[in-house]
Parts: structure tokens; sequence; C-alpha cells
């Protein structure tokens, strides 16, 4: 029996870090893919990349429930409204401005930004009573700030409406991460990574639809320049969708 157990922990362990494994591969292709189709490739429209994005996400995951491959769960119209669609325009914002980030910083001190996620995380969840507050965490938290900012200041290519974007990505991405926990585990949903992009990926598609109508759409047909690759396109939005999945499994674990 010790063996056993044993062997089913390793099992799990070996999982997880291979989960970890591939969210790390398919975060750093998608990070380089954006930041090459967004500042390098013609084609400076957060908006429209990230909406492509979640198109592309919610036709597999619709393709694959409809199917029959993967079972949907009943969810009604109060819940969906109540649950998933605060949680979907919390993501639709934070996959927008965290985009639009690439237009202005690198990639090496956009990662460095995201080193304050555990603080908005803790902060956040603070302010929901999800995290009991601890000055010594409060304390680590702040030194975690006071090194990014110390870092910071020696960025060569400090541009403060990039900092901003990723700043608010970070926020929007913590208040989602807190959402998932009151709305979707409190109401007991158990979510896999298709059903979670199957109800999710349609609610951000819809939370950007009207920022990339005002916004983007007219500037993009005016545009004599921009440049899309239908095969380039197509391999950045399969990463997206992978890093999803991944992602989504690695919170299952």
């Amino acid at each position: 029996m010790a063996e056993a157990a044993g062997a089913t922990v390793a099992a799990r362990i070996i999982t997880a870090y291979s989960y970890v494994g591939l969210w790390i591969g398919l975060s750093g292709a998608v990070i380089m893919f954006n930041k090459y189709l967004l500042a390098y490739a013609g084609f400076p429209y957060p908006i429209t990349l990230t909406m492509w994005h979640m198109f592309f996400c919610a036709t597999l995951a619709i393709g694959l429930v409809k199917s029959g491959k993967v079972a949907a769960i009943n969810m009604d119209r109060d819940t969906y409204m109540k649950a998933i669609v605060p949680i979907g325009a919390c993501y639709a914002f934070s996959l927008w401005v965290g985009n639009a980030a690439y237009l202005y910083l690198s990639v090496s001190f956009i990662q460095m930004l995201k080193a304050l996620m555990p603080v908005a995380v803790f902060l956040v969840g603070c302010v929901f009573h999800t995290e009991s507050f601890s000055w010594p965490v409060f304390a680590n938290m702040v030194l975690v700030t006071i090194g990014v900012a110390v870092a910071s200041y020696g960025e060569i290519n400090f541009n403060i409406v990039g900092v901003m974007f990723q700043m608010g990505a970070i926020m929007s991405e913590s208040v989602r991460l807190v959402l998932v926990q009151i709305l979707l585990q409190s109401r007991g949903l158990k979510l896999n990574p298709i059903t979670t992009l199957y109800y999710v990926a349609p609610c951000c598609f819809f939370f950007l639809l009207f920022p990339f109508i005002f916004l983007e759409a007219n500037a993009i047909r005016a545009d004599p320049t921009v440049s899309v690759d239908p095969f380039l396109f197509l391999a950045n939005a399969s990463a997206a969708f992978g890093l999803n999945m991944a992602v989504f499994l690695l919170i299952g674990k």
C-alpha cells in the first residue's frame, strides 16, 4: 500500500512539473510571437490580435464540446451572467492591455514587471477577503516591489505608457484570479481547460468587440502598410490556444 501511494504521489509530481514545463515553453513562444507581430511584423493592433486569439480558442472549444469529444457542464443563465461574465471581462482587459504593452516595452522588461503579480494578487485577495493580511507577507511584497522599482530605474527603454498598460494587465489578471476563486470555486463549478474556454473565450471576444470597433477597425482599414500572414497568425493562435490549455491544466493541479 505504501509503495502504491508513493508511486501515485510521484506520478502526480511528475505530471505537475510536466505542466509547468509545458506552460513555460508555450508562454515564451506566445510572448515572442506577440512581440514580433505587434512590434515588427506590421500589425500594431493588440485588440485585433487578442480578438483573433479568443475567436480561435472559442471555435476549437465549441467544436470539441458540440462534437461530443468533451462533455459540457450544465450552467444556467444566472450563473453565467454572475460568474463567467465578470471573469471574461477581466480576462479580456488583461489580455488586451498586456498585448498593448509589447508596442512600448522590451520583452525582458515586461517579464520583470510581471514579478509584481504575487504582490497584486495578495493585495486584491486582502480586499476581497480571500487572503488574510499578514505583516511578514506584506514586508516580503514590499521588498519585491522595491526590487522591481530599482531594476526599472535602470531600464534603457523605459516608457510610462507601456508600464501603465502592463500594470493594468497585472491588476486585472489579479482580480480575475480572485474572482475565479470567489465566483467559480464557491459555487462548486469545476471546469476543465476546454469547457473553461468554451464559456470564457466567447465572452472575452464580445467584450473586445466594442474597443475594436471604436479604436482599431477604422485604423486597420485605413492603414496601407498593415500586414497579415495567414500562416503566421494561425500558428500564433495555435500557440495561444495551447498556452490557455496549459494555464488551466496547471491551475487544476
